[in-house]
């Protein structure tokens, strides 16, 4: 049982936001109730995580710079942690959520999150990165609004809606990951839910949303599912796309998108048609057979039910590399700073490391496996991060054990181990991830985003280097890979920390696919990283350890 102070806190905080002004950048508190709760969002009751009661959870609403404080309290029976998809966390792992930098919250017990989307805007989404517990929910939006003297490259839209869609599962977080645990994969999803919902397209849902005729409104779409690419429509409307994880893009319009998991796109959606009803639509791409709910769009003063005929989604993975090229950054367009975006010349930076990263699968001991290089990543009982700042990185894990180059015979078999890179700061580097494989990838870097230059079938060799985008490529932190392609990425890696990449996958991500990136300041200064906060959970190796000599000098 937890114990009753515990539970007295819980019941006696409330679960506003209180806004508490200083002369730094403002602080938002939330206080965070994370619960199992019962809900059926396809029809068939079973546990869901709750953030507040609510399923999803709450929206974050900031602006740049906001530091945003959250203390979560876990009333769940297992271990939990969030991370905050896309948020960089400047100098600031401390918070990112993941198994490789954080000890979990344990249950009965709270934490207190504090990071700032430093010079960042866009769309975002955060969510539990502990066992399964996605699958379960506790998944909401994060917004972060341009400051009021930066200019953004549209009017001011009459309000501003996020669109969780992804697939689901009936089946419980637990049952899930007793599949993968004994080897199983997850399989087809059951459906997909629209903001938790599942629509029946019979025109009886409540709507999502209501609209004014001949206003424009903010529609932020991302797929936070577990393994499932969507594609995203919205009846008789077009959607202008504005924002693509934290970047401005020319703004084309398109009748649909396809969202890969993990991904947000930022668009203006005007309401110009007959005042009535529409569906916005979500359906699976590159399934054998196509799974589709909706959600109800209503026109503010409209009569008349949507129409029964939903618009047609898109067939192929030609299609969708198609569009990802039509995908463009707008060199003249501010984003968190009042300099254009296109001030920033990553073409003319010169390469100093390639990493080409090949994903596998395979059986280690008779059970599924997927992996980086032949390598499986496991998680320690001590977090990466944690065994690195204390001095013990040697009895926990191993830098480097995957090649830059991998050749067949290295990835011909699979070991399952901590995968740990060791990347020199301030230092540009190319990344190829190179998919052998029959289905779609999608990749995700914490800590950074990254200039998605190319996407192509085939096997990726130097020469390919001369189809790169080095003008305008979208700076972003995801880049999905299609079957038999290659996908390259350039950044720099100038923020120090334990920054994972991952497969967007869940269940590829749960059995290994993933990795993580040390960039060490090389002079141990708080110019280049925030000293472990105080108040860090410890645990493992370290637990119960003082806490190193801090880094000095800004």
């Amino acid at each position: 049982m937890r114990g009753a102070n515990f539970l007295a806190a819980c019941l006696y905080l409330a679960a506003a936001a209180i806004v508490v002004v200083r002369a730094e950048d403002p602080y938002f508190h939330h206080v965070w109730n994370v619960s199992y709760g019962t809900a059926s969002p396809l029809g068939v009751p079973q546990q869901v995580i709750l953030i507040n009661g609510k399923f999803p959870g709450p929206n974050i609403n900031s602006t740049s710079n906001n530091n945003i404080i959250i203390n979560v309290f876990n009333n769940l029976d297992e271990p939990l942690l969030f991370t905050w998809n896309g948020i960089q966390h400047r100098k600031n792992c401390w918070q990112d959520g993941t198994p490789g930098t954080m000890c979990p919250i344990a249950p009965g017990t709270n934490f207190t999150y504090h990071f700032q989307p430093k010079d960042q805007i866009g769309s975002y989404f955060y969510y539990p990165t502990t066992g399964m517990h996605r699958s379960a929910g506790g998944f909401g939006g994060i917004r972060v609004n341009s400051r009021l003297l930066i200019p953004v490259p549209y009017a001011d839209p009459e309000d501003d809606y996020t669109v969780l869609i992804g697939d689901w599962y009936t089946k419980s977080h637990t049952q899930l990951k007793k599949f993968l645990d004994g080897g199983r994969t997850l399989g087809r999803p059951d459906g997909i839910l629209i903001n938790g919902k599942s629509g029946k397209a019979d025109g009886k849902d409540a709507p999502l949303f209501t609209w004014k005729p001949g206003k424009t409104y903010r529609v932020r779409v991302c797929n936070v599912g577990l393994k499932t690419s969507l594609n995203f429509r919205i009846q008789n409307h077009k959607m202008k796309l504005v924002e693509m994880e934290g970047s401005h893009v020319l703004q084309n319009d398109y009748d649909s998108l396809d969202v890969h998991v993990g991904q947000c796109y930022g668009t203006i959606v005007t309401a110009n048609q007959e005042a009535k009803d529409y569906f916005m639509v979500a359906s699976s791409r590159f399934l054998k057979s196509v799974i589709t709910t909706t959600g109800l769009l209503r026109y503010e003063g409209g009569k008349g039910p949507a129409s029964s005929q939903l618009p047609a989604g898109p067939v192929g993975w030609a299609w969708s590399l198609n569009q990802f090229r039509s995908f463009r950054w707008n060199l003249t367009a501010s984003a968190a700073r009042p300099n254009p975006q296109g001030s920033y010349h990553y073409g003319k930076i010169n390469i100093t490391r390639t990493i080409k990263l090949v994903n596998t699968q395979g059986k280690v001991d008779g059970k599924l496996r997927y992996a980086l290089n032949g390598v499986s990543h496991t998680d320690p009982e001590t977090p990466l991060k944690l065994a690195e700042y204390f001095g013990v990185a040697d009895k926990v894990f191993k830098y480097d054990t995957i090649t830059d180059n991998p050749t067949p015979e290295q990835i011909k078999s699979i070991k399952i181990e901590p995968n740990v890179l060791n990347i020199t700061h301030r230092t540009f580097i190319e990344v190829v991830f190179e998919n052998h494989e029959k289905s779609v990838q999608s990749w995700h870097l914490n800590g950074y985003s990254f200039f998605a230059v190319a996407v192509e079938p085939g096997t990726w060799t130097p020469e390919k280097r001369k189809n790169y985008n080095l003008l305008d490529a979208v700076s972003r932190h995801t880049v999905q890979v299609y079957p038999k392609c290659w996908a390259a990425i350039l950044l720099t890696f100038d923020n120090c920390g334990m920054w994972n990449i991952r497969s967007e996958n869940t269940e590829r991500r749960y059995l290994g696919q993933q990795l993580y990136v040390s960039v060490l300041s090389p002079t141990k200064s708080l110019r280049d990283e925030y000293n472990m906060p105080p108040t860090s959970l410890q645990c493992g190796l370290v637990k119960g350890k003082p806490i190193p000599t801090p880094y000095a000098g800004a």
